[in-house]
């Protein structure tokens, strides 16, 4: 076993399986899991534990910024950044969730500035700001800089930045441990009350339970179950397939971002501050097509709706290449200087993978699957729900693996780097309140038994599927029938595909009967939770007869508040490893939250979204 900090508590070994003992246990070392870890460290005893060293977390890759009412370059206020957020969401957004995020956005950038962040500055010292997707003065009049930024690495900033103060607060790190199980007991109520988690770890191959009164899991997304992505391939979406294994809800998993900008053909993502910064998309003839969709913020709209032009330039035969296949994004007027200074990783990235220099020539792109919007239900405390209202004391969740929902069904560009940093203080913050008072919860008699069961199960099943083969083909069908549009017959097309790969799954072959660093095996446990996983969004998907921000429904192609102006919540329900979902998955809803003004009007009417 090795940790990072030294743990204050002594792991025990018994029957093989090492036990430890904490206040609090966060799952997952990104930017919301860290920054839950910075906020619960002081005051509780703290773990982190993460499947990867927590600098090669996924936070790391976002480019663009980091969204606040700063004003430091133009007149802003965080009310137009609440009416954006909603607006941008589609109006499935909680509009007392949006507040908390746009009101809190000021202290979270000074918070990660006091840290040691390095900003860009204007020339008067202040934090440097840039326009984003979405983001307008004046409820959407013209676009406004509320961008602030570090060049075009912000996330790796803050991932550093996060990194550096839990180190210096001592906090208990068990790096490349993976969690694959919520620990939990059933009251006499038939409530659940949470004991812990248990983690293989993946040098040794050994089983350790952590038992703890408070959970928080930051595990991320799940952009794994598409082909074209620019998700790294740890994000298999394992917290979320975890809670769902569990019988807890997932919300609103319909709805999944497609990125305008991802390097044709690959998904590798160029942020949207090169937007921001000026650059312009154009079609095969030069047009700048988004003059026609959305004439007031152009290639500024949100994401959901420029991915949507963009195929459709594409499919009307409007598309570059010599397949005429993708868009083209043009930076050559912003100048080497802009680009060098302002945009040097999407400058490099454009170089070494497409052999393309932004400097003179425009660059190849195409949407890329980028975030999912659903996940684990959370109130505003950042606590989980186990219904609509339910809370499961001492479980919580935040980032792009809970659903709080400030995001609806379309997430504005630079929310999702605040919403780490807004939400994974409160569920850090929270989780030290609830630890104060709690008890810790007995462990069942052999906790580690179903990740036991599970790992021994994979590892020496003699079946002839491949891993790879079952990934690629999941993948494969996502694209193409569940990604930018989707109908019916696709979605149950694909559907059908994901139920015949559950039951090749039974079958699978892992060539490396080893315990240590047996890759072969973890790809066998993601691929589990990516097909569960597929099978909720499909089937949620499916169920939503609208089109709403990432939702895009060629048969239903209006948006209907009269029937869908709800949240979507999933629940698992009769045999998991059935081959029809009707028998292991149910549907709700749950209302969206409203907020009112002082003359009791609505402050936030769902209105046309028009750009």
């Amino acid at each position: 076993m090795t940790t990072d900090t030294a743990s204050d508590t002594a792991p025990v070994l018994k029957d093989g399986v090492y036990y430890h003992q904490f206040d609090i246990v966060i799952v997952g070392a990104g930017g919301a899991g860290m920054r839950a870890a910075i906020e619960a460290g002081p005051g509780a005893r703290t773990a982190v534990i993460s499947k990867l060293y927590p600098t090669r977390s996924h936070t790391g890759a976002a480019q663009g910024g980091m969204a606040a009412a700063l004003a430091n370059v133009e007149e802003d206020s965080w009310e137009w950044h609440t009416f954006d957020t909603v607006k941008g969401g589609d109006y499935l957004v909680d509009q007392d969730a949006a507040e908390i995020l746009a009101k809190e956005a000021i202290d979270a950038v000074i918070d990660l500035e006091n840290m040691g962040l390095p900003f860009n500055r204007t020339p008067e010292g202040k934090i440097d700001q840039r326009r984003f997707g979405g983001h307008t003065a004046d409820h959407g009049k013209t676009p406004v800089r509320r961008a602030c930024y570090a060049a075009d690495r912000t996330g790796h900033m803050i991932l550093q930045t996060l990194f550096q103060n839990c180190v210096k607060l001592g906090i208990n790190f068990f790096n490349e441990f993976y969690v694959l199980d919520l620990v939990t007991v059933k009251d006499a109520d038939g409530s659940t009350k949470v004991a812990g988690v248990v983690a293989y770890e993946l040098a040794t191959g050994d089983l350790h339970v952590f038992q703890s009164k408070a959970v928080i899991f930051a595990t991320g997304g799940f952009g794994k179950i598409f082909k074209t992505t620019s998700n790294a391939h740890t994000l298999t979406g394992d917290g979320v397939g975890i809670i769902w294994r569990k019988g807890l809800p997932l919300e609103d998993m319909e709805f999944f971002q497609f990125h305008p900008t991802g390097l044709a053909g690959l998904g590798i993502l160029l942020t949207e501050g090169a937007r921001g910064e000026g650059a312009i998309l154009r079609n095969v003839s030069g047009e700048r097509f988004m003059e026609r969709y959305a004439p007031t913020i152009k290639d500024l709209a949100p994401r959901d709706i420029v991915s949507r032009c963009m195929v459709q330039e594409v499919a009307e035969g409007r598309g570059a290449g010599p397949h005429r296949d993708y868009v083209l994004l043009d930076c050559t007027h912003l100048g080497a200087e802009v680009l060098e200074t302002k945009l040097p990783d999407i400058t490099e990235f454009a170089r070494t993978y497409l052999g393309v220099d932004p400097v003179v020539e425009p660059v190849p792109v195409m949407p890329t699957a980028h975030y999912a919007m659903g996940g684990i239900p959370t109130n505003n405390n950042a606590e989980v729900l186990s219904d609509n209202t339910t809370v499961v004391p001492g479980l919580y969740a935040a980032g792009e693996c809970a659903c709080v929902s400030v995001h609806g069904s379309n997430r504005l560009g630079t929310n999702s780097l605040l919403d780490i940093n807004v939400f994974g203080k409160r569920a850090g913050r929270n989780a030290v309140e609830y630890v104060k008072t709690a008890d810790f919860v007995a462990l069942p008699e052999d906790p580690a038994k179903e990740v036991r069961e599970l790992i021994e199960g994979l590892r020496t099943n003699e079946g002839t599927e491949r891993i790879a083969v079952l990934r690629k083909t999941l993948q494969d069908e996502m694209d193409r029938k569940a990604q930018v549009f989707r109908t019916d017959e696709s979605l149950g097309e694909v559907l059908e595909v994901i139920e015949e790969l559950r039951e090749r799954f039974k079958n699978v072959h892992v060539d490396d009967k080893g315990k240590r660093y047996n890759t072969d095996l973890l790809e066998a446990v993601e691929l589990g939770f990516l097909l569960d996983i597929a099978e909720v969004v499909v089937v949620t998907a499916k169920n939503r007869k609208e089109s709403r921000g990432g939702h895009m429904r060629d048969d239903f192609p209006k948006r209907d508040d009269e029937n869908y102006m709800q949240h979507t919540m999933a629940y698992l329900s009769g045999d998991p490893h059935s081959s029809s979902p009707e028998d292991h998955i149910a549907l709700g809803w749950k209302p969206v939250v409203f907020t009112k003004n002082e003359a009791g009007e609505l402050r936030y009417p769902p209105l046309e979204r028009k750009y």
